[in-house]
């Protein structure tokens, strides 16, 4: 496993068919028996989206970024219904029907896609994973959150709403989308390695069938003094000749829970080991659309009437305040000290600690996953602007008290630009680092020696050793007692 780190990663932008990159994406598939799939887009309202980037995360931390809007579709459309329809490759996603509709619907003028199979969801995964834990029932959690608790890292998702129409693609899109697609393959490594020490995965002796091949050319591999796995390699290589001068329309089969596979001739894989082809036949599922996943569902709200909002229906100002322009709408007299006071949704968290960087009341919801009403409420009772993401919240009644601001901009330190300059806050260099990043709390008045400092550390915080020699200031938040120190105040900010 990579361990998360983006530096590890072998990404391939794939913008042309004639390109090395695209040959080198070819090779890997012929040599892979476990692929992560992840798609990225652009949403738009009341139709399928056209996928704009296909991830293709292959062994050997090689992940392959599709340009969708830059490759000719004719000339895709084969080989990507080729590895959905692989049996050789267990196709890996995280709630991959999604993505399959999209992906059917923008290449719906050259046939579409209906299944994958052999396929194995993240989310199904997860649950296994979780299943000798006591008291643990199923969850369905975000992929980011089970980084965490299976790989150990955190997978940033700062960029999931990015626009992905534009190009060219930035290097922090890139690698987004590869480490989305090849986490898929490190969690499923974990998946696997602890269902073989289980036993779960019990190894049976099988015998190698290939329905196309020759009596001699079996006979010749039966009794090969090898390893298997090198027995299969030179398997498929002798089987590709024969493959090469015969016409046999004969397909593969392997079983798979619920049926069998059929295996498409158009290129030679490596077949899977029989590890993996247990996991597929204990595990594996498979994708398939039906004709109404081919449709996009009309809104269940159609039909109904809106509420009026001063006389105007609430979507249409819904819609106008979306850019909003001029004079900002919240009351400039709420606040604290002459700033405003801000409570960052969940959605722009990660926010609150850039704002609290620079000596702004930040705080964030009391709950996890607060309900609208409840953010609002702890937004009246202390008198705070609401900053979101959601566009929900501005159709809510609270937007008639002026108390909210949508957060246009993607990126932590160019939301913290954007809400200082919306708000037309000055930034005075006595306020940096006056407030507590971890909790909000205001520090102590004076710093405290170093001495002061290891005694307030004791059972609570660890001081680095390094730190001792350098006569250095410590500070302390008078709420959470968390300690911080003079190297941690350089606030890198543009402001």
């Amino acid at each position: 496993m990579d361990g998360g780190d983006p530096a590890k990663l072998k990404v391939h932008l794939v913008t042309r068919t004639d390109s090395p990159e695209f040959a080198l994406l070819s090779s890997a598939l012929s040599r892979t028996s476990v692929v992560g799939l992840d798609a990225e887009w652009k949403p738009v309202r009341r139709s399928f989206p056209r996928v704009a980037v296909l991830q293709i995360a292959c062994g050997d931390s090689a992940v392959f970024v599709l340009d969708l809007l830059s490759l000719p579709l004719s000339s895709l459309w084969d080989p990507l219904r080729e590895l959905l329809l692989s049996p050789d490759i267990l196709k890996l996603g995280f709630g991959f029907k999604q993505d399959l509709v999209y992906l059917s619907s923008t290449f719906a003028s050259h046939g579409g896609f209906d299944k994958v199979e052999p396929y194995l969801d993240i989310k199904s995964v997860y649950n296994h994973l979780q299943h000798n834990k006591k008291h643990v029932p199923k969850q369905s959690k975000s992929l980011s959150t089970i980084c965490t608790e299976v790989l150990g890292f955190s997978l940033s998702k700062e960029l999931q709403c990015s626009d992905w129409s534009y190009r060219p693609l930035t290097e922090e899109q890139i690698t987004y989308a590869a480490m989305d697609a090849h986490c898929l393959l490190d969690i499923f490594e974990v998946f696997q390695t602890k269902f073989v020490k289980k036993g779960d995965l019990i190894l049976e002796t099988t015998v190698l069938s290939y329905p196309n091949a020759g009596l001699g050319l079996k006979e010749l591999f039966r009794n090969h003094d090898t390893s298997d796995k090198v027995l299969r390699a030179q398997f498929c290589e002798a089987l590709a000749i024969v493959q090469a001068t015969t016409c046999s329309d004969a397909a593969q089969m392997i079983p798979l829970a619920g049926g069998m596979i059929q295996k498409s001739s158009c290129w030679v894989t490596v077949p899977m080991d029989e590890v993996l082809l247990k996991v597929v036949k204990k595990y594996g599922d498979r994708i398939l659309l039906k004709e109404s996943d081919r449709k996009p569902k009309s809104s269940k709200k159609k039909g109904k009437k809106h509420s009026l909002f001063n006389g105007i229906s609430q979507e249409k100002h819904f819609e106008k305040s979306d850019g909003w322009q001029g004079t900002p709408p919240w009351d400039p007299l709420v606040g604290g000290n002459g700033y405003p006071k801000f409570l960052c949704d969940v959605m722009v968290e990660g926010l609150a600690k850039h704002l609290r960087c620079v000596g702004i009341d930040a705080a964030v919801p009391y709950s996890k996953k607060p309900e609208p009403r409840m953010l609002i409420e702890q937004a009246q009772k202390e008198k705070r602007v609401i900053l979101t993401w959601d566009a929900k919240l501005l159709r809510h009644d609270y937007l008639t008290q002026n108390q909210i601001y949508r957060v246009k901009s993607l990126l932590k330190n160019e939301q913290l630009l954007e809400v200082i300059e919306a708000f037309q806050i000055k930034i005075n260099e006595d306020k940096l680092m006056s407030r507590c990043t971890k909790c909000n709390g205001t520090f102590i008045q004076k710093p405290l020696t170093t001495e002061e400092a290891i005694e307030a550390a004791k059972g609570f915080q660890r001081i680095p050793n390094c730190l001792f020699n350098k006569n250095l200031e410590f500070w302390q938040c008078m709420d959470c007692h968390q300690l911080y120190w003079e190297v941690l105040f350089t606030c890198q900010l543009l402001i």
